[in-house]
């Protein structure tokens, strides 16, 4: 029989096929199975048309069989079939999809889910075989076979392959240092690719599996080989929402995503459209034990009919969605010609936006109607909203903004910034804050004092990125957030205001010494009201507060972040009476005294402990 060469510059296109298309060798698996899925499709459509057709789907069948002797591998189906012209126009014509021209000949009505486009998936076999041998039977036709090792052409002659269908023998290449060709004969390792990438094939792919069983005559344990269903066929996400249970739906997140913890919540979406797609989606209610690592792969599962198409799609969510557990399935993809990659993002970013928005109101609901469940959620990845909200100078702010919680002085809880607006004191015109390393010191913090003698409730922020977002968001419902150490924080009256400015200036001579005998640590001594108790505070420059300057601080390569400190002391505490009868000699050390416990009030460090503690002991001697 005579080699015929490949059509369509047949040798480097092949080669291309062969090397460069798919990025990983495994995905053979899922080509030939997709391949003979589609040639079952195309009888079982022939048998709905032909009314003299005999049409049993339960006979369906594509079977996996290993020689490891051999080193064969088989992929069996009872599809279609083809017969010599076929073999040669389909396999000996590379980019040429049988499965794409049956499909341009089905009516609107006949549709169906067929899988092959290119035409291209059945070379990705020589990515592990070195030989590979068609045997296949058409309908009404005489079986023939095609047999090629590759880029050196093909044959095509008749045979007696006797049932309707195809068969696929790979003969798989030797071993080498990097790549074991061998354990594609495992049964084991061809049930997990069935499993990853075949599962919901809607055909039984079946495999001899070995089983151990005792023997009862030699008392001892022998391997059987037993046939046995590797796909689940059916996904469940494709199945109707009130014929799934809870338990379905749990113990199909703890196989898939490997979690032990029940879900906070579950979607369950289908959508028709320009795009369809179906998608369900799991929000967990711990991260992986790797969330906050750079291992941490997020993105959902895409499939396309059934078929895996990649493990981890990430722009189907955005980064602080990222925690989402799931899938989607959409027949409306533009693959790529390897099936791995998109043509094009618009069906993704159909989806995407369609997902992001679902998730967002699922949360929403959450907060409103089961507040124990959000703030269990909430503790888990309630910051990473956060840098989803403050992420790309706030452009998702406004989306993001309902689903973040803080810390209420007055509740002692948890509050949404619409629950602390519609509780907010009458003519409060401020949403106010303030930012320490935890809770309790930011309700220690001096510069509260002013606010709660007003009676005003105090979101407390604890986490590095709490104030930045509160920046980003500038105001809530027309309320703009306050820090309590902003310099321009205004809470005196008229009255009040003249009376302040009137003791800075009879104080002006004390203050600028002060301000001498401390330098460039402090742009400025001034008196404040914002103090009812405390005598001294450090506030920073608008835009800048102390704690947002310990957290720039401690970045990474931060250096030396420069920062503007003012030194506020309150004109009616006992202390500023005593600091006004000072002597000259001895207002430096009270100063730096003042200077250092303003300091440590703020949680800054000091820069000479054993400075502080010397003027410590000379003014208690």
């Amino acid at each position: 029989m005579a080699k015929k060469q490949f059509k369509a510059e047949s040798k480097r296109l092949l080669e291309l096929m062969i090397h460069s298309i798919y990025t990983n060798r495994e995905i053979f698996l899922r080509e030939l199975l997709s391949n003979a899925s589609d040639a079952i499709d195309k009888r079982y459509y022939a048998a709905r048309i032909d009314e003299n057709a005999v049409l049993d789907r339960e006979e369906y069948q594509i079977r996996l069989e290993t020689d490891p002797e051999a080193r064969r591998l088989s992929v069996i189906d009872n599809g279609c079939g083809m017969d010599a012209g076929d073999l040669e126009s389909c396999l000996g014509t590379i980019a040429k999809s049988g499965t794409q021209a049956f499909r341009e000949q089905l009516t609107e009505q006949d549709e169906m889910d067929i899988i092959g486009k290119f035409g291209v998936g059945f070379y990705s076999a020589f990515m592990v075989a070195d030989r590979v041998v068609v045997y296949s039977h058409k309908v009404g036709a005489e079986p023939a076979v095609w047999e090629s090792t590759g880029e050196d052409g093909f044959t095509v002659r008749p045979c007696d392959f006797a049932p309707i269908g195809t068969r696929i023998d790979l003969y798989l290449k030797e071993d080498t240092e990097d790549v074991s060709y061998s354990s594609y004969l495992e049964p084991y390792r061809l049930s997990s690719l069935v499993k990853k990438y075949s599962d919901y094939i809607r055909y039984p792919i079946v495999c001899k599996m070995p089983h151990s069983v005792k023997n009862e005559e030699t008392d001892r344990y022998e391997t059987v080989y037993e046939e046995q269903t590797l796909n689940s066929m059916v996904p469940l996400w494709r199945k109707n929402k009130n014929e799934i249970s809870k338990e379905e739906y749990h113990t199909f997140y703890r196989e898939t995503f490997y979690s032990y913890e029940e879900p906070v919540s579950i979607l369950h979406v289908r959508a028709e459209g320009t795009v369809s797609f179906t998608a369900l989606l799991y929000l967990p209610s711990k991260p992986p034990f790797d969330f906050y690592s750079k291992d941490y792969h997020r993105g959902l599962k895409l499939y396309s009919n059934g078929v895996l198409i990649m493990d981890h799609c990430e722009k189907l969510l955005p980064e602080y969605f990222g925690f989402v557990q799931g899938l989607v399935d959409s027949p409306d993809l533009s693959l790529n010609i390897s099936r791995e990659l998109l043509q094009n993002d618009r069906p993704l970013t159909v989806i995407a936006n369609n997902l992001k928005k679902k998730i967002r109101d699922e949360l929403l609901r959450l907060l409103k109607e089961e507040r124990e469940k959000y703030e269990t959620f909430y503790q888990s990845f309630g910051r990473t909203l956060k840098f989803g909200a403050y992420d790309r100078y706030g452009a998702d702010k406004d989306f993001l903004k309902d689903l973040l919680l803080f810390h209420s002085r007055i509740a002692e809880k948890n509050l949404s910034l619409s629950e602390y607006v519609e509780g907010r004191k009458e003519g409060q015109t401020a949403i106010y804050y303030a930012a320490a390393d935890s809770i309790q010191k930011a309700l220690q913090l001096p510069q509260t004092e002013r606010v709660k003698q007003q009676g005003f409730d105090i979101l407390c922020l604890d986490q590095d990125v709490d104030e930045f977002v509160l920046r980003i968001l500038e105001r809530y419902e027309e309320l703009p957030f306050v820090s309590v150490s902003d310099p321009s924080l205004n809470l005196s009256s008229e009255e009040e205001e003249k009376a302040l400015e009137s003791k800075n200036e009879e104080h002006e001579a004390l203050l600028t010494s002060i301000k001498e005998a401390l330098g460039d640590r402090v742009a400025s001594v001034r008196l404040t009201d914002r103090l009812t108790d405390s005598c001294v505070c450090l506030v920073g420059e608008e835009g800048m507060s102390v704690e947002m300057y310990k957290v720039l601080s401690a970045m990474p390569n931060a250096g030396e972040i420069p920062m503007t400190f003012h030194l506020e002391l309150n004109p009616n505490h006992p202390l500023f009476e005593k600091l006004c009868g000072v002597s000259d000699g001895e207002l430096p050390m009270y100063a730096e005294l003042l200077f250092d416990q303003a300091t440590l009030l703020s949680g800054l460090p000091l820069k000479d402990p054993f400075a502080f503690s010397q003027n410590l002991n000379r003014l208690l001697l």
